[in-house]
């Protein structure tokens, strides 16, 4: 906080128990004497001072008889303060471990007396004699980083570094955090003493030589250039930054109206704004009631660690393999496909060339086998894949939509049909299907083969199909023939939005899910956008529903037929993973909910031996090492619904889920008994195309990762 020159950054310790986070810290410690960590203090040398730093260092309770490795806290006192000041969280650091809020975590609290002890955590370019400057930032975040690696049981990855700080401490970890991205990975920011354009004249920023050059203690340009908004457009996203910002609401309030936006309430409003605009930072900030002291920063730092301590990893994440498919316009995930002999049929929408084929315009299907062909066809508007299926004979089908004449006998067409297409052993296509209502948007989201060789496609239509159109859109079920005829088409749906994404077939039934905005045949709403599943004959005949999640929005996004028998839906209900299982009379045999605090989604079922099925989607919680923003999800569940493994991977950017929130992700089972999978990302693997780029993996169920 810029304070008035008599006034200390630090203030007594008052402890107190506000968390708006969550409630007390309590977990599997609380009954019995709790374990604590001890503080020692020890000396790192620096070849950048000529001195050594010295440091307090907090070691969870066990340290000295286990073999762990673990995450580091850095955490830099304010100015005036010493390293004592930090010890006082000694006692939420016990708890938080006790409670397994966060995992066993060292913590360095350095001193920096240098500047007299107004150093702003800088590498000082003032040369005068009151003391003169020093490389501070070099000596913290270069030689204490590599002594405390050397020393400790750490892990020397940015997944496993936080640091924080409080008033100008709170300031240096920002500067650390964002000009040292390969070395932090979180930062907790608390009552930063940092301001824009430039601190008021009265601020204690102008009196050390922290920012000053030469015989000036402060330079306009210097500190202009080692403040944040300097830093902000040269960030890295594929290295991103986890940031939580608190201040009180009581903080000192200049009485000159014209520095009232140098208030810290006001500069921790501004640096997050600013801050959750860039592609490499994930922000969070908290108001807290209470002034520049420890009574807002005790609780601020167990909200900082409650949020950001579970993402602390000695583990660095698991990637996608590479390389990506598409171009260096946006391209969309389309589905997968695993062929007997091994190789896998991948299929995706173009904005662009692939493999030197021709580009029709705007979006293009593109359909590739591994090790051999590629075939890219559409129309001069947008075709849309979501879904491939193998056949016996090396075949393919994909279905989707598009806005134009993609069969040569849609003349004129501008609304969405619905498409299928069937591709021979060598890429060729065989024929394509092209029907819908006349001006009337219809789509096909999900897609799987018949035993005889045709097919089974479920979307909606805004039309008539099968009789009147109950309202908005009606979920659709199509059945097309070996020779591409459409056999028959059924409409379901009430007087809401209503849609249908996924479609599996077991001998002679057929399991449609999807999700409906009010009541549909059959069923019961629950509230909100309802989630649904449905039974049909080979005729096209329904014989049972069934809807599930709550009182909020949800929807079943995949359905597969387990070993076993039985019907595994997944998607997601009201912002959690929701997985449950049917039997052939449209009971439900058990239901698994996958949660974090942020949002996760199921996308596909591959269904495994035994009964077991691996559920695959997105999270942007955790369910194992974070990667970056959403991650893929995987979910291997025994043949009662139970979870064995739960893992992600992915990139710095978004995997599997599109702009809209919505999955972009298909999976199926391989001969070999891995998983395949392909989605979404945005993120940068290889020499990736760029614009929304599509992976393809595999994942050993025992792992949930890619192999």
């Amino acid at each position: 906080m810029r304070l008035p020159r008599w006034i200390a950054a630090g203030a007594p310790a008052l402890l107190v128990s506000l968390s708006l986070l969550s409630g007390p810290l309590t977990g599997p410690a609380e009954t019995e004497a709790r374990a604590e960590g001890t503080i020692t203090t020890g000396s790192a040398p620096s070849p950048a001072l000529g001195e050594e730093i010295a440091y307090n260092v907090y070691l969870p309770a066990g340290y000295d008889r286990g073999a762990d490795r673990h995450p580091v806290l850095y955490l830099l006192h304010g100015r005036g303060d010493t390293m004592q000041a930090w010890t006082r969280v000694k006692t939420v650091l016990d708890d938080l471990i006790a409670a397994e809020r966060v995992p066993p975590v060292i913590a360095v609290m350095p001193d920096a007396p240098w500047s007299e002890r107004g150093s702003w955590y800088v590498d000082s370019r003032y040369a005068g004699d009151d003391p003169p400057g020093r490389p501070v930032e070099t000596a913290l975040t270069r030689d204490l980083v590599a002594h405390v690696d050397a020393t400790y049981r750490t892990a020397p990855i940015r997944q496993a570094r936080l640091v924080g700080g409080y008033s100008m401490g709170g300031a240096g970890a920002l500067r650390f955090a964002l000009a040292h991205q390969d070395l932090f990975g979180a930062a907790a920011v608390l009552s930063p003493a940092v301001y824009t354009p430039l601190p008021p004249s009265d601020s204690s920023a102008r009196d050390h030589g922290a920012f000053g050059e030469g015989e000036q203690k402060f330079s306009d340009e210097v500190y202009r250039d080692l403040n944040y908004p300097a830093l902000l457009p040269e960030l890295d996203p594929d290295l991103p930054v986890r940031l939580f910002v608190a201040v009180g609401d009581d903080e000192y309030a200049n009485p000159d109206p014209a520095d009232a936006r140098h208030d810290l309430d006001f500069e921790s409003a501004a640096l997050y704004n600013a801050a959750r605009r860039s592609p490499a930072i994930s922000a969070q900030l908290r108001v807290l009631d209470g002034g520049h002291d420890w009574t807002v920063w005790t609780p601020a730092f167990e909200q900082a660690m409650a949020d950001l301590g579970p993402g602390l990893s000695v583990t660095p994440p698991a990637g996608l393999p590479a390389p990506l498919h598409g171009t260096p316009a946006a391209d969309w995930a389309g589905g997968v496909a695993a062929h007997a002999d091994g190789s896998l049929t991948l299929g995706y929408a173009a904005g662009g060339p692939v493999a030197g084929q021709e580009h029709r315009g705007r979006l293009d299907a593109v359909v590739t086998r591994t090790g051999g062909w590629t075939r890219q066809f559409g129309t001069d508007a947008d075709e849309r894949l979501y879904g491939v299926a193998a056949l016996p004979d090396g075949g393919v089908l994909a279905a989707g939509y598009t806005k134009g004449d993609l069969d040569g006998k849609h003349a004129g067409n501008a609304a969405d049909d619905a498409f299928v297409a069937r591709l021979d052993a060598a890429g060729e296509i065989r024929w394509i299907t092209q029907f819908g209502a006349p001006d009337a948007a219809d789509r096909l989201y999900g897609l799987t083969a018949a035993p005889d060789g045709g097919a089974y496609v479920t979307g909606y239509t805004r039309g008539a199909l099968d009789g009147p159109n109950q309202g908005d859109k009606d979920a659709i079920l199509a059945r097309l023939t070996p020779a591409g005829e459409l056999s028959w088409i059924r409409q379901y749906g009430g007087p809401g939005e209503d849609k249908a994404y996924g479609v599996a077939v077991s001998g002679s039934t057929v399991h449609v899910t999807g999700s409906a905005a009010a009541a549909i045949p059959g069923t019961t709403p629950l509230g909100g956008l309802d989630a649904w599943i449905a039974a049909y004959t080979a005729d096209g005949a329904r014989t049972w529903a069934a809807t599930a999640g709550g009182a909020g929005d949800d929807r079943f996004t995949a359905v597969a037929v387990t070993t076993t028998g039985l019907a595994v839906a997944t998607g997601a209900s009201d912002g959690d993973a929701l997985t449950v299982a049917y039997t052939g009379r449209g009971r439900q045999r058990w239901t698994h909910t996958f949660a974090t605090p942020s949002a996760d989604e199921g996308a596909a079922v591959a269904p495994l031996p035994g009964g077991e099925v691996e559920v695959v989607g997105y999270t942007r919680g955790l369910a194992g090492v974070q990667a970056g923003g959403a991650d893929v999800l995987t979910l291997r569940l025994d043949a009662r619904g139970g979870q064995r493994a739960a893992a992600q991977f992915g990139t710095a950017g978004d995997d599997a889920v599109d702009p809209f929130a919505e999955a972009n992700l298909y999976a199926t089972a391989t001969p070999s008994g891995q998983v395949a999978l392909t989605g979404l990302t945005y993120g940068a693997v290889g020499d990736a195309p760029g614009g929304g780029d599509v992976f393809l993996a595999t994942v050993d169920p025992a792992t949930g990762l890619p192999g």
